[in-house]
């Protein structure tokens, strides 16, 4: 069985930086409980005072975008350009660890005091605490720039497992809070975790590529192609190429549980390239690809192809050339420039013909979504289980044959990774997070009784 694609966390994280994870003192064996005494929100930190917590949570966030992760230029990195993504990180993180705290403390007070809430409240605490120290003055040598990337790890390592301990959490607590709650709060947490990470993880990966500076003769150098990433982000990302990948994953699952494998065929441009981060692109298509080739098996199709169509934007930009000074040349609405110095103006790199978007089209002939089932596939509820279904053990099973398993059990069950096919449309409302982040989305049409296309369109750094 093939390898199966790398989806939320860091290869490089993984592989490259074992760094010091015994700092760490993280409130996960036991339950946050309260005092005696009457109080109104959990209890903080002994670093962090309350009222450092809410003036960091008043600050406005910043609007984070694709060129802001690439302003300061391809690895390896000088030392004035690593000291700048550095600080510019660490502009970032504190304010958005915040408003993270601060939306917890706005739950209901019997909901974050469960311990699976209250183990994600205590991680908040705990990344912030490691920040602070560094948030009062800036970073000005690399021997703090070291000990600052160390932090990042940590801070990446703790929250890796948020998802389903957040999903665990509410479905025990689903007596207590509403489903629409649950959606909205889950909606605005996905997306803020998906900016904080990727925050941390690009400049660690600037970090370890600005340390290994290899020297090697100049005929080896000439015949080896240049490195098209900038940290986590590939500026010539080739959808076609992951697709691939996926479908092998995802035809071992089905073949694993079916017997059978649908087959995939890919049309319009498969030449087609943009700047993209790939870890987010594995997540979304692995999830499009499972809900189509289950839909395609069940259906008694499976002789029929799902069918996969890349296009790009009908008008793609000539050679652009960014400044590692000049990313932002076009901001969205609201975004703030704040932290950090730019990279230095002679540094900067091209994006050949790289489109504004792609949009990708998933079609099957799985027979539709159930107008039953149509209306809730981008929610997270959990109303058609009973509370014996959700604490049992047989109800973790990713193979479960009840066919109304909702996004917060699947995602308990499966560790948050989507490893099994079962679940109507769970990867759904995940998926278009990762794709709305930057400025893309998914969208369904659903012919029941015959198939469905589903349209990923994908924002590159070329529209941002």
């Amino acid at each position: 069985m093939s390898q199966r694609p790398l989806l939320l966390q860091s290869r490089l994280l993984r592989d490259l930086c074992p760094l010091h994870r015994h700092s760490r003192f993280l409130a996960t064996s036991h339950s946050i409980t309260p005092p005696p005494r009457a109080w109104s929100l959990p209890p903080t930190s002994p670093d962090i005072a309350d009222d450092q917590v809410a003036r960091l949570a008043a600050k406005s966030l910043h609007n984070l975008t694709l060129a802001d992760l690439v302003r300061h230029g391809r690895p390896p990195l000088s030392e004035s350009a690593l000291l700048s993504s550095a600080n510019f990180t660490l502009s970032l993180l504190p304010v958005r660890l915040a408003h993270r705290i601060q939306a917890l403390r706005n739950l209901p007070f019997i909901v974050v005091s469960n311990p699976h809430i209250s183990r994600i409240y205590a991680n908040y605490l705990h990344s912030l605490s490691t920040l602070l120290p560094y948030a009062n003055h800036p970073i000005t040598n690399l021997e703090e720039e070291a000990r600052f990337t160390e932090v990042m790890a940590d801070l990446v390592q703790t929250h890796s497992n948020t998802i389903p301990v957040l999903a665990r959490g509410f479905l025990e607590c689903r007596k207590y809070i509403s489903p629409e709650a649950v959606t909205r709060f889950l909606d605005s947490h996905l997306r803020a975790r998906i900016g904080t990470r990727l925050i941390a993880e690009q400049h660690i990966a600037l970090h370890l590529s600005s340390q290994c500076r290899p020297s090697p003769p100049q005929s080896a150098s000439s015949s080896r192609a240049p490195s098209t990433h900038i940290g986590v982000i590939d500026t010539s990302l080739h959808p076609a190429t992951i697709i691939r990948n996926c479908e092998t994953f995802v035809s071992e699952l089905c073949e694993l549980k079916y017997g059978v494998r649908p087959s995939l065929v890919i049309n319009g441009a498969p030449d087609t390239t943009l700047a993209h981060v790939p870890t987010h692109l594995e997540y979304i298509l692995t999830e499009l690809l499972k809900n189509a080739f289950r839909a395609t098996v069940e259906s008694g199709r499976e002789r029929e192809p799902v069918e996969v169509t890349i296009a790009e934007s009908p008008s793609a930009p000539p050679e652009r050339s960014i400044p590692g000074d000049r990313g932002r040349q076009r901001r969205s609405p609201g975004a703030r420039r704040d932290g950090g110095e730019a990279a230095d103006e002679d540094e900067h790199f091209n994006l050949t013909g790289s489109p504004t978007s792609v949009t990708i089209r998933f079609r099957d002939r799985g027979g539709g979504i159930s107008p039953t089932h149509l209306p809730h596939i981008w929610g997270y509820s959990f109303t058609t289980f009973s509370d014996d279904d959700v604490l049992s053990p047989s109800s973790s099973s990713p193979y479960s044959s009840n066919q109304t398993v909702d996004a917060l059990n699947t995602l308990s069950a499966s560790g948050g990774e989507g490893s099994s096919l079962a679940g109507l449309g769970y990867g759904l409302p995940l998926g278009r997070a990762y794709a709305e982040y930057f400025g893309g989305g998914v969208a369904v049409q659903s012919l029941w009784g015959w198939g469905t296309d589903v349209f990923l369109r994908l924002q590159g750094l070329g529209g941002v």
